[in-house]
């Protein structure tokens, strides 16, 4: 927080501090390609890492937000009168209190911060009171009210393009319509499937929570678990009326993030409230405030149609691939362009076409959420070439082997992969590694039967499934997104300090910046300033761009230090700085005249540099879905063994195993994490994660009737082949890791309860009925 911001009893108290090292704690080997561990990691074991839902400040209000109890309703009035008059409660703001027309929204400003006249969907915010207690809080939002003329909501995505417009934009977000080859080619074995796709929440660890501070200035501070604050800050600001410099973002500490982590309706209501009442306001969301404001998965609806030659090579694909937005657009536009350059999956195809549309509906928001648009007809493909195999009677590794693409292939968008595609490679590892032994038929090992031992399962009735899937996903931004990162390095008296407003959201980048400039200055104590919009942009924390941009943006900013550093050495030598190294913490010169410890050439100076990081651009998708739109692609090959109960329905994942893409290993431990995590969270959206509506309303917004996975869901992964073919054009040739694990997985874990049952399963998550088979003589 700056000087002139707000008095020393306004400033939060467990603001977070920049990273570093813990003191105690003994500096393992530096540099990239080392398992350097999180600088955080032991605050955040013992709980006293500040999140912020642990944010506080004298003087203290607290929030809490008046929700729609129907998805769709025209309001005849709202009257605050009781709320007002409670005692304890200092303000109650509603679409009146929001200069101009109080919409917001990151890619398309289409959602109102209160609903005014209509309400679109279940949970839409409607008005926020701040009072001194977060009971009276509550209560006193409750008290506000509200009179509707309840609606007939638009459920189906398929109705909504005949119904009456439920916006003002109208009811299609988007239409792709992707023609590639020749539309009269016939394939002679024909495969058709319709499939279906859940609405997967990210479910994130902690809810959203932040604090707003006013300045005597007449701005405000918002302390939140932003993913992209610059955003954040600037839409709060058009809802504030003020100028973007009067409103800062603070990020606090992020607990976790598959999307985007903070929606700005949690985050806008606190700033009102906060310059209404001239007092710190806090909101901490419940769990069921949660489920019912921030985006989910696009459910999705994709019918398709394989075109084959007797081989089993793929020579048209036909598609149509149906977006539910919900109310609001989001991120719809950019998750369908994905979905359908994605819709071939990894293989060479001559004839596409594809039809695609994200339309508004009265259900749940859908935004970014790790994977968007390929995890679903990931599902789609992937089955498709299970049916394809089946028909032909060819294996199914085989048939994909056939069709596999590789370096220099044409996707059906026309963009050529020019970076590393080793598919087949990956496909082959998976064939080749070990499959996991069969469970003893013991009543010891009755936890090993799907259910567990509760699960009334026999062990007569299980039948084991092995199942593949091939998935690829884009980084960083698509279709001419400018993605570009600014960052700084300073060192002074041998500790080097970052600042980069990239967020951490569990993905590790504030241990990529530690090792970047390790490696590249030799310094051993490296800090990471603690994010704020004081701090140039480096834009959201999504699709492993921070990776990419962020650090690239670091690695220059490392180098020209380097050059600071090296210049006056090599000068008094007489040579060039390209003569000179710096490796273990030792500076020396090609010929071993120089050799000085990085330390000693350091001492007494401060060097800094400020560098910025822009990959080349990429392109629209033009009216027939055509262009470079993507900056490079990321590939993962997963095999799922599953053993299922024919009888019951129920599916127990015994094995993962994955083999990906990843360009450079960066930091090992720190990978396998993350892939283990997607993994986990892709078994996830196959069996379980779901959430339900009827009729347009959540059903048990809550943890009890959300399944996500756990410990004991979460079967052996194994990692079997990492593949390091570094892509040109991204600094360090690195790939990110996460995304493509999370796309690939639900496919797999679906292929291997085909395999197991004989049924066709096309939806996602696996319903027990789909699971379900004749046993086996």
């Amino acid at each position: 927080m700056t000087s002139d911001a707000a008095t020393a009893t306004s400033t939060p108290r467990t603001a977070p501090q920049p990273e570093g090292p813990e003191p105690d704690q003994e500096l393992p080997a530096l540099g990239l390609g080392t398992s350097l561990p999180p600088a955080d990691a032991r605050a955040k074991t013992e709980g006293t890492f500040p999140y912020a839902a642990d944010l506080w400040a004298e003087g203290l209000l607290w929030a809490a937000v008046l929700r729609s109890p129907h998805p769709h309703a025209r309001i005849l009035s709202i009257d605050t009168t009781a709320a007002v008059a409670m005692p304890g409660v200092h303000a109650v703001v509603t679409h009146e209190d929001i200069p101009g027309d109080g919409s917001y929204g990151r890619r398309v400003v289409d959602r109102p911060v209160f609903a005014s006249e209509l309400v679109r969907h279940h949970g839409e915010a409607i008005a926020a009171v701040a009072a001194d207690h977060p009971d009276t809080a509550r209560l006193a939002a409750a008290a506000i009210a509200v009179e509707y003329e309840v609606l007939e909501p638009v459920t189906d995505p398929e109705k909504a393009f005949a119904a009456e417009p439920l916006h003002p934009d109208g009811n299609l977000i988007r239409h792709i319509p992707l023609r590639y080859g020749d539309p009269d080619t016939v394939g002679e074995v024909i495969v058709e499937g319709l499939y279906r796709i859940g609405r997967q929440d990210p479910a994130p660890i902690g809810a959203e929570a932040g604090l707003a501070v006013p300045r005597p200035d007449g701005g405000v501070e918002l302390y939140t678990a932003s993913t992209d604050p610059h955003t954040d800050r600037d839409l709060a600001a058009a809802c504030f009326g003020l100028d973007p410099d009067r409103v800062k973002v603070v990020v606090t500490g992020v607990p976790g993030a598959t999307g985007d982590r903070e929606d700005p309706g949690f985050q806008i209501p606190l700033g009102l409230l906060a310059l209404r009442t001239g007092c710190p306001v806090k909101l901490a969301a419940t769990r069921e405030e949660s489920f019912l404001g921030h985006a989910h998965r696009h459910p999705t609806l994709l019918r398709y149609r394989h075109h084959a030659d007797a081989e089993g090579r793929l020579v048209k694909v036909e598609a149509q691939i149906l977006l539910d937005a919900g109310a609001y657009a989001d991120s719809s536009s950019e998750s369908l362009a994905a979905a359908v350059a994605f819709a071939c999956g990894p293989y060479v195809i001559p004839h596409a076409f594809i039809e695609g549309w994200a339309v508004r509906t009265n259900n749940p928001p859908s935004g970014h959420v790790r994977g968007e648009g390929a995890m679903q007809v990931c599902a789609a493909y992937e089955g498709q070439m299970d049916k394809l195999a089946a028909k032909l009677g060819v294996d199914p590794v085989e048939l994909r082997l056939r069709n596999v693409l590789s370096t220099g292939d044409i996707l059906p968008t026309s963009q050529t992969v020019t970076c590393p595609a080793p598919v087949a490679e990956l496909l082959g590892e998976l064939r080749d590694f070990p499959l996991p032994a069969l469970p003893k038929d013991a009543p010891e090992d009755d936890w090993l039967l799907p259910g567990g031992p509760e699960g009334a399962g026999e062990p007569g009735a299980v039948r084991r499934g092995v199942g593949y899937a091939l998935g690829m996903v884009h980084m960083l931004g698509a279709e001419g997104a400018d993605e570009v990162s600014t960052a700084t390095v300073r060192v002074h008296d041998g500790v080097a300090t970052v600042i980069c407003a990239a967020v951490e959201t569990g993905q590790g980048f504030t241990t990529l910046a530690r090792q970047i400039v390790q490696e590249t200055l030799g310094v051993e104590e490296v800090h990471v300033a603690a994010v704020d919009t004081d701090q140039p942009p480096a834009g959201p924390a999504t699709h492993g761009r921070h990776t990419w941009v962020s650090g690239g943006a670091i690695e220059r900013a490392a180098k020209m230090v380097r050059t600071q550093l090296l210049q006056p050495l090599a000068h008094k030598f007489g040579m060039s700085t390209e003569l000179l190294q710096i490796a273990d913490g030792k500076i020396t010169s090609y010929d071993g005249v120089l050799s000085t410890t990085v330390m000693e050439a350091m001492e007494g100076k401060e060097l800094w540099a400020t560098a910025q990081c822009r990959p080349h651009p990429t392109e629209p998708l033009d009216e027939s879905g055509q262009g470079d739109a993507f900056v490079g692609l990321a590939f993962c090959a997963v095999r799922a063994v599953v053993d299922v109960d024919i009888e019951l329905g129920s599916v127990r994942v015994v094995e993962m195993a994955v083999a990906q893409d990843v360009g450079r290993v960066l930091n090992p431990s720190q990978l396998a994490t993350r892939i283990e995590a997607g993994v986990t969270q892709g078994i996830g959206a196959a069996l379980t994660e779901n959430l339900r509506t009827a009729r347009g309303l959540i059903r048990h917004p809550d943890l009890t009737g959300y399944a996500l996975p756990t410990s004991l869901d979460a079967p052996d992964i194994h990692i079997v082949k990492l593949i390091e073919e570094r892509d040109v054009v991204a600094p360090f040739g690195a790939k990110p890791a996460s995304a493509a694990p999370v796309v690939t997985s639900p496919a797999a874990v679906a292929s291997a309860v085909r395999a197991a049952t004989g049924r066709p399963v096309n939806r996602l998550p696996i319903r027990p009925q789909a699971a379900v088979a004749t046993p086996k003589a």
